[in-house]
Protein backbone atom coordinates (compact mmCIF):
# COMPACT_ATOMS: atom_id res chain seq x y z
CA UNK A 1 0.00 0.00 0.00
CA UNK A 2 1.22 3.49 -0.81
CA UNK A 3 1.59 6.54 1.36
CA UNK A 4 1.22 10.28 0.99
CA UNK A 5 4.25 12.52 0.73
CA UNK A 6 4.43 16.18 1.65
CA UNK A 7 6.98 18.76 0.56
CA UNK A 8 6.94 22.54 0.60
CA UNK A 9 9.78 24.59 -0.89
CA UNK A 10 10.59 28.21 -0.06
CA UNK A 11 12.94 30.21 -2.29
CA UNK A 12 15.25 32.40 -0.21
CA UNK A 13 17.38 33.78 -3.07
CA UNK A 14 17.63 32.72 -6.70
CA UNK A 15 19.15 29.24 -6.56
CA UNK A 16 18.81 28.92 -2.75
CA UNK A 17 15.85 26.99 -1.35
CA UNK A 18 14.61 25.62 1.98
CA UNK A 19 12.64 22.37 1.68
CA UNK A 20 10.17 21.22 4.34
CA UNK A 21 8.73 17.71 4.47
CA UNK A 22 7.15 15.47 7.05
CA UNK A 23 10.53 13.81 7.61
CA UNK A 24 12.59 16.98 8.12
CA UNK A 25 14.15 20.13 6.72
CA UNK A 26 16.80 20.43 4.01
CA UNK A 27 18.48 23.16 2.00
CA UNK A 28 19.22 23.22 -1.72
CA UNK A 29 21.73 25.30 -3.66
CA UNK A 30 21.80 25.36 -7.46
CA UNK A 31 19.36 25.15 -10.29
CA UNK A 32 18.60 23.28 -13.47
CA UNK A 33 21.39 20.86 -14.22
CA UNK A 34 23.26 20.81 -10.90
CA UNK A 35 21.97 20.99 -7.32
CA UNK A 36 23.61 20.51 -3.92
CA UNK A 37 21.18 19.33 -1.21
CA UNK A 38 22.05 19.29 2.48
CA UNK A 39 19.68 17.41 4.76
CA UNK A 40 19.22 14.45 7.06
CA UNK A 41 20.81 12.07 4.53
CA UNK A 42 23.95 14.25 4.33
CA UNK A 43 25.22 16.23 1.36
CA UNK A 44 23.93 15.00 -2.00
CA UNK A 45 24.72 16.27 -5.50
CA UNK A 46 22.22 15.90 -8.34
CA UNK A 47 23.48 16.37 -11.89
CA UNK A 48 20.94 16.28 -14.70
CA UNK A 49 20.05 17.24 -18.22
CA UNK A 50 17.33 19.92 -17.89
CA UNK A 51 14.08 19.19 -19.67
CA UNK A 52 14.73 15.46 -20.15
CA UNK A 53 13.99 14.00 -16.71
CA UNK A 54 17.43 12.34 -16.69
CA UNK A 55 19.53 12.90 -13.59
CA UNK A 56 22.19 11.27 -11.45
CA UNK A 57 22.31 11.65 -7.66
CA UNK A 58 25.38 10.85 -5.56
CA UNK A 59 26.81 11.71 -2.14
CA UNK A 60 29.12 14.73 -2.16
CA UNK A 61 32.79 13.81 -1.93
CA UNK A 62 35.76 16.15 -1.65
CA UNK A 63 36.93 15.22 -5.14
CA UNK A 64 33.50 15.88 -6.65
CA UNK A 65 33.21 19.18 -4.76
CA UNK A 66 36.52 20.53 -6.04
CA UNK A 67 35.81 19.21 -9.54
CA UNK A 68 32.51 21.11 -9.66
CA UNK A 69 34.22 24.27 -8.37
CA UNK A 70 36.87 24.00 -11.11
CA UNK A 71 34.23 23.50 -13.82
CA UNK A 72 32.25 26.52 -12.53
CA UNK A 73 35.38 28.69 -12.49
CA UNK A 74 36.38 27.57 -15.99
CA UNK A 75 32.90 28.35 -17.35
CA UNK A 76 32.95 31.74 -15.58
CA UNK A 77 36.28 32.72 -17.14
CA UNK A 78 35.18 31.42 -20.55
CA UNK A 79 31.95 33.43 -20.22
CA UNK A 80 33.98 36.62 -19.72
CA UNK A 81 35.92 35.85 -22.91
CA UNK A 82 33.14 34.44 -25.11
CA UNK A 83 29.55 34.39 -23.79
CA UNK A 84 28.17 32.77 -26.96
CA UNK A 85 30.51 29.79 -26.58
CA UNK A 86 29.31 29.17 -23.01
CA UNK A 87 25.70 29.46 -24.16
CA UNK A 88 26.36 26.86 -26.88
CA UNK A 89 28.06 24.51 -24.35
CA UNK A 90 25.23 24.77 -21.84
CA UNK A 91 22.45 24.33 -24.41
CA UNK A 92 23.93 21.74 -26.81
CA UNK A 93 21.20 19.22 -26.01
CA UNK A 94 18.25 21.52 -26.80
CA UNK A 95 16.50 21.44 -30.16
CA UNK A 96 16.99 24.63 -32.18
CA UNK A 97 13.47 25.97 -31.52
CA UNK A 98 14.20 26.57 -27.78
Amino acid sequence: MGYFRFRKTFTILPGVRINLSKTGVSGSLGGHGATLNVGKAGEQVTLGVPGTGLSYRTPLSTTLFFGLILVALALGVLYLVSPTTVHMLLHWWQPRWF
